[in-house]
C-alpha cells in the first residue's frame, strides 16, 4: 500500500509536520509506503482559469510540480494532508496546487457533471490553529480548513476517514504523547 502525505506548513518543526511524521513513521512500521511532500517547497504557477484542461484533460501551463503531485495522488492508494489554519481556510499553496490539479481530480460527464475521478480512496485530514479549543471549531478556524478540504476531496471521489484538529497551539505549543498516540492510530484506518 502506498500513502500519499501532502504537508503544506511553511514550519518544518511545527505542529502539523510533527504529526504528520508521527502518521509517516506509523505507515513504515505497518509495512506501506509513505510517500512526504512539503507543499511550500514546490514550484507550482497558479490556475489562468482558461477551463482547456477540462477538454485536454492535461495542464496548458508548462509542467511544473503540479503534475508530478497529481501523478503521486494517482498512484497512491490513500493519502493524509496537513494544513495549518489560515484565515479559517488551508495555506493558498496548497489551494493553487488543488486549482492545478482539478482535471486530474474531478471529470465531467457529457452534461457538465462532475466526475470523482479517485472513488474509493480514503484521506485523513490534520489541522492546527492558535485559537483555543472549542473555538478552533466553533469559529470555523480548523473546521473551516476541514470544511474546504472535505469539498475538494468529495467532488474528487475520496472519503475521509478522520479529521484530526488541534486547536490552541499558542499556549500549549508542544504535542502531547495522547496527541501523537492519536495521529498514530488514525493511520491505521487507512490500512
Amino acid at each position: 500500500m502506498k500513502i500519499l502525505i501532502l504537508n503544506s506548513s511553511p514550519r518544518r518543526n511545527g505542529n502539523i509536520s510533527k504529526m504528520l511524521e508521527a502518521m509517516k513513521q506509523e505507515i513504515e512500521c505497518c509495512n506501506a509506503e509513505a510517500v512526504y511532500v512539503r507543499v511550500p517547497e514546490l514550484k507550482v504557477r497558479p490556475c489562468i482559469g482558461c477551463m482547456k484542461c477540462r477538454c485536454s484533460l492535461r495542464c496548458c501551463l508548462p509542467e511544473d510540480d503540479a503534475q508530478r503531485v497529481l501523478q503521486s495522488i494517482r498512484d497512491a492508494d490513500a493519502l493524509i494532508i496537513g494544513a495549518p489554519c489560515y484565515w479559517g481556510n488551508m495555506p493558498g499553496e496548497l489551494k493553487v496546487l488543488f486549482d492545478r490539479m482539478v482535471y486530474g481530480m474531478m471529470g465531467e460527464n457529457s452534461l457538465g457533471m462532475p466526475l470523482a475521478l479517485h472513488k474509493g480512496k480514503k484521506v485523513i485530514i490534520v489541522s492546527t490553529c492558535t485559537t483555543p479549543y472549542p473555538f478552533n471549531i466553533l469559529y470555523n478556524q480548523t473546521r473551516g480548513v476541514v470544511k474546504a478540504l472535505k469539498e475538494i476531496l468529495k467532488w474528487s471521489g475520496f472519503k475521509v476517514v478522520k479529521a484530526i484538529e488541534k486547536g490552541g497551539t499558542r499556549k500549549h505549543p508542544d504535542l502531547t504523547s495522547k496527541e501523537i498516540s492519536h495521529c498514530k492510530r488514525a493511520v491505521h484506518k487507512l490500512l
